[in-house]
């Protein structure tokens, strides 16, 4: 019996048109006895045939327009795919370290000093 993964990977395979003669002989055989691999086929193609409904283009055209769709994402405005330079929120960072290391001598040394102490306190009171 394969496992979930095993079966998704592939009915990938298959939509995609990856496997060869005996593959796709064995795939088709298994469509019409195993319901599960025939549901993960069926699902496949479903999330492919989005990629049906776009325009078919030239390849520079093409991927031009899928590096678009992407910067168009709300999580990727900060990316720096699109064209429009998101300002910089904060410009200090850019110039130094964010850490403790980056405040380095004796500032780093007293601040390490503290928190190792409080922790130390934190602890003695805990057990007490």
């Amino acid at each position: 019996m394969a496992s979930e993964s095993d079966r998704i990977a592939r009915a990938g395979d298959y939509v995609l048109g990856l496997m060869n003669d005996t593959e796709r002989e064995r795939a088709e055989r298994d469509l019409e006895i195993d319901p599960a691999f025939r549901d993960a086929v069926v699902q496949l193609a479903e999330h492919m045939h989005m990629f049906d409904r776009a325009e078919p283009a030239g390849g520079e055209e093409r991927w031009t327009q899928i590096t678009q769709r992407i910067a168009d994402l709300p999580q990727m405005r900060t990316s720096g795919l699109s064209d429009a330079r998101s300002p910089t929120v904060i410009r200090s960072l850019s110039q130094r370290g964010v850490g403790l290391h980056a405040l380095g001598g004796r500032r780093g040394t007293i601040i390490a000093i503290g928190l190792i102490a409080a922790f130390a306190l934190g602890y003695l009171a805990g057990k007490l």
